[in-house]
Parts: C-alpha cells; structure tokens; sequence
C-alpha cells in the first residue's frame, strides 16, 4: 500500500487564496473549506489511493514560539482564514479522513512522524507526503518517503531532494538553519546563500561539523574567510535555527497505520456539504457510491 499524508494546513491556505470566495447561508467565509474538501476528495477518487491521513495546525503557534520570539504566528493571517481552522478539520473527518490537529507541535511534525513510524511496516510500498513546503523534505527517504507536490505533480524522492536543495534529504534542517526560512521566520546566517550553503554541507553534512578553518570549505578564499567569520559569530543563533528547523518524531499520534484506511464518508458528510452550500460535492462522492 502507499499512505499519503496530506498537509491540511497548506491545502487550506492553498485554497484560501487560490479558490472562489463562497460565504454559507449565516454568511460566513468558507471557500478555503470548501476547497479542501473539493481536493481532498480528488486524492481519494485516485485508484490505488487507500490509506490517507491529514495534520492540521489546530493553531499556527507552537512550541516553537517558546525557543524563538520571532517564529511565524497568527499575526496578519486573514480572519476569514483563521476562523476556518476547525471547520476544516470538520470537513476532513466527515470525509472520512483521519484528522490529526496540532497545538503544541506542528503539522508537519505529524507528519514526518507518521512517516517515520509508517515507512518500514509489512505491507507499506511507500509513504506519500502531500506537500511541497521544503520542510519536509527532511523526511524524505531513498524512494520509500517522498514528497508530492500535487498541483504541479511533482514529485521527489532523496535523489530529487538534492537535486533541488543541493543537499540531501539529513542535510535540510542544516540548510535551512543557514539560510533562513522566511515563512517561518527565522533569518539564518548572514552571507550564507543557498548556493554557498550547499557546497559546505555537502562536503561537511551538518553544521556542527563546518570547520573554523576556510581553506577546508573549498571555496574562493574571501568567500570562505567571510561565511566562517559569520557562522563563528553566529554559532548560537544556526544551532538554534537548526533546532526550530529541525521537525520531530515523536508526536504522539493515536493511529495505527491500518486506522488510515480510507472507509468512505461519515453519515453527516452530505448535510455538512448542503451546510457550506457544495451540495454537488456530496452527490459526486455518492454517485461513486461511497456515500453512508
């Protein structure tokens, strides 16, 4: 089997911001709802498709506000988006999805979790992280976790991972410490561009094993002398971007893979989608006769 592991919260600002604006019959905001579920139900619809689960960020803080003051928050994401958040993972489970929403970790700790425990068990062919946000691709492995990105049908494995980054897959929460994730708020090291970054830790692997001395970066000369002066004076601020880069497994997820399994919709489904008025929706998944 392939378990996909969908990235709610991307799908969910995909849409917001991607989809019609569709209001409900009390006037409020859900066209990121409905377009969730709209995509939700094109991956199901998919043959060979058959064990699925999705994280949300139930909130966009973390505990990863705590190690950094400036890590990404709710501060000036729309309204009209934020006030979608359990709607949505209401969707996903009337559609019959396994809904995991985070408070404490994020998303995509859920999800390279899941990964992480899923990838090697009798039976699983391959993991699927839905997703194209380059967090992830830490938790890609060989051809066994891969990363698709579904609207431009892209996917990537290890080989594919360095091939776009420039590292492999163990490299990225390094890379990212370097050079910053403005999505998520934290700048990396000053001078240390992505190309640059790169060359070092493909030679090096991780941060902690970047020498002090430049001429063993095998780069120009200036160009070594100024990265390893920045990264020597800024040594605590990479390990504490490496640490907020880094996700983590061992986010307590209450399913077993066979939980995943994908048994159709629960028997509220079609009177949530005549709710957020998509009522064509509810009768497509019924006239694939999956319908409670």
């Amino acid at each position: 089997m392939r378990v996909h592991l969908v990235d709610g919260t991307y799908e969910l600002f995909r849409s917001h911001f991607g989809a019609p604006s569709r209001k409900d019959a009390a006037g409020r905001e859900v066209g990121a709802t409905v377009g969730l579920l709209r995509s939700l139900w094109l991956l199901l619809s998919t043959p060979g498709v058959t064990h699925v689960a999705c994280a949300f960020d139930h909130v966009i803080e973390s505990f990863r506000n705590d190690l950094y003051a400036g890590y990404k928050t709710s501060a000036g994401v729309d309204p009209e988006l934020l006030a979608q958040f359990e709607l949505a993972e209401e969707a996903a489970r009337a559609l019959g999805v396994v809904v995991w929403p985070m408070a404490e970790f994020e998303a995509d700790d859920a999800l390279a979790t899941a990964a992480a425990r899923f990838r090697d068990l009798p039976g699983v062919h391959q993991v699927v992280l839905c997703s194209p946000d380059k967090d992830l691709a830490q938790a890609v492995v060989g051809d066994r976790v891969v990363s698709w990105d579904r609207r431009r049908d892209v996917v990537l494995d290890a080989d594919g991972v360095a091939g776009k980054f420039g590292v492999p897959p163990a490299s990225i929460p390094d890379w990212l410490a370097l050079v910053g994730d403005a999505a998520d708020g934290f700048p990396g090291i000053p001078g240390w561009g992505a190309k640059s970054t790169a060359a070092v830790l493909t030679k090096f692997g991780h941060l902690d094993e970047i020498p002090d001395d430049p001429s063993a970066l095998g780069l120009p000369e200036a160009r070594a002398a100024r990265l390893v002066e920045s990264l020597r004076a800024g040594r605590d601020d990479a390990r504490l971007f490496l640490r907020l880069a880094t996700l983590r497994l061992d986010v307590p997820l209450e399913q077993d893979v066979a939980d995943l399994e994908w048994r159709g919709v629960q028997p509220g489904f079609a009177a949530l989608c005549a709710a957020l008025g998509d009522e064509g929706l509810a009768r497509r998944v019924e006239e694939a006769g999956r319908l409670r």
